[in-house]
């Protein structure tokens, strides 16, 4: 009887301790990020939630992560640096196979590449653009090329001006690649229609309403203004708020950058003249199938991945109206 009773407990410490060993082994999976089922996990590292564009990129990630049976996990850097290197150390310590950034700074973003790259995890960046020098240490750079935007955006100015007149630039935050690289494409295009000149140049980083009061100072200056060219959507709003307040608008040709869902009902009622569509759904779209070539090992031949930007007027606006619609807009 003693004997069957040691062979009991003998028995009930074998089972025990198997158990142990199987939730060890199961907090080790949920721990690393690695999946049972064999997903790949990614982590995305974005820059804060709470951008209207980025919204539309985080939901295109989502999106193609689940069309893909790929495991996302998405965090919010609220526009912080320093919180964001947190968030990939922590992608780093779980084991994802790859990780996508979009920087709140693109200047500041190498400690967190250096992260993975510690651990050989590889990254692709999207949208928020570094320098070549810091692509080149990545999988991948996925975005829309801004010279690209800023060509389109003036090109069809020119169109409407019949390659004369004054020209005033409103540019986004300073040293912001997108404000070079925008600004640059606008440039470019004056210099071949020499008939055409810079007069006003003034930064309403990237805000309506700093636009608006860039434009105001514009119109007490009593300067002649023939178009007036935004890096970017909201500054051009700004700007036909400002002209409609003293009823310039008909006589000034406004453009902006992005195609934002605001921007094309201005589009469609003939304020905003021009725009330029940034495609973050195509962005998502190509930064996870990027991210899953990687975690596969598979080789890329450029590291420049692009989504083309793509000229808005009133004659096309509907197209993108569309677009937004298919993508949940309002």
């Amino acid at each position: 009887m003693a004997i069957k009773k040691k062979f009991m407990l003998l028995v009930s410490l074998i089972v025990v301790l198997a158990s142990f060993m199987t939730a060890c082994s199961s907090s080790s999976d949920s721990a690393s990020g690695k999946k049972d089922d064999g997903k790949i996990v990614i982590g995305a590292a974005m820059p804060t939630f709470d951008d209207k564009w980025v919204s539309y990129l985080i939901d295109s990630l989502k999106a193609t992560a689940k069309e893909n049976n790929v495991d996302l996990k998405m965090v919010d850097a609220k526009n912080d640096s320093s919180k964001q290197l947190s968030q990939v150390e922590t992608f780093v310590t779980q084991g994802v196979d790859a990780i996508i950034i979009a920087a709140p700074d693109p200047s500041a973003i190498q400690p967190a590449i250096d992260a993975a790259k510690d651990v050989d995890i590889p990254v692709v960046l999207v949208n928020r653009m570094p320098s070549d020098d810091v692509i080149k240490q990545v999988y991948a750079y996925v975005g829309s090329e801004s010279v690209q935007s800023g060509t389109i955006q003036m090109e069809e100015v020119a169109k409407m001006l019949g390659g004369k007149g004054n020209v005033a630039i409103i540019t986004g935050e300073l040293g912001h690649e997108a404000q070079i690289n925008r600004t640059k494409g606008n440039k470019n295009i004056i210099k071949k229609n020499p008939d055409m000149k810079v007069v006003r140049e003034s930064t309403g980083n990237w805000q309506r309403s700093e636009g608006m009061k860039v434009m105001e100072n514009w119109i007490q200056s009593g300067d002649k203004i023939n178009a007036v060219v935004a890096n970017n959507d909201e500054m051009a709003i700004g700007a036909i708020m400002a002209l409609e307040a003293v009823g310039k608008l008909n006589d000034v040709v406004v453009a902006g950058i992005d195609g934002t869902p605001d921007a094309l009902e201005y589009v469609k009622s003939g304020k905003l003249k021009v725009s330029a569509f940034q495609d973050p759904m195509g962005q998502g779209k190509k930064s996870i199938e990027m991210a899953i070539q990687a975690a596969k090992g598979e080789k890329l031949a450029d590291k420049y991945v692009w989504v083309p930007f793509e000229l808005i007027t009133q004659e096309n606006v509907d197209t993108y109206i569309e677009k937004w619609k298919s993508a949940g807009a309002n």
